[in-house]
């Protein structure tokens, strides 16, 4: 099994549980602006936790495909880099952490390019016996 199910399915369940906290304990502690904040790191954290998952997933049909663990890798950063800024700038008030952010979105979009040129790879590689590309 690829070690992406397992940091998908572990990312997800961070960020329900980061998201619960959110929900139930910080909103009356933090300004909504800052909520707003936390909010959107949230969604990203569990959108590319599903990421990760799919890329496991993808991981098990192609073995050969050595884009796929770059992508899986970055997509983790991504999401370490984009969503732990946004939660620590929200629950802190420190603004300067929106600036590494934009790291994470760049991230983002690399692991999801990587995921596409994966596929691309894959379309005209050898199929497994039953397998479908």
């Amino acid at each position: 099994m690829s070690v992406f199910v397992p940091l998908g399915s572990l990312s997800a369940l961070l960020g329900v549980a980061l998201g619960a906290f959110g929900a139930h304990i910080l909103k009356a502690r933090i300004s909504p602006d800052l909520f707003a904040v936390y909010q959107t790191a949230v969604l990203y954290h569990l959108v590319h936790a599903l990421g990760l998952i799919l890329v496991g997933l993808l991981c098990q049909v192609h073995p050969g495909n050595r884009l796929l663990p770059r992508a899986g890798w970055t997509l983790l950063a991504g999401t370490a880099l984009f969503s732990g800024s946004l939660y620590l700038l929200a629950m802190t008030g420190v603004r300067w952490l929106g600036a590494i952010t934009p790291l994470g979105g760049v991230a983002f979009l690399a692991g999801w390019g990587l995921v596409a040129a994966a596929a691309l790879v894959t379309r005209g590689a050898p199929q497994a016996p039953g397998g479908k590309s």
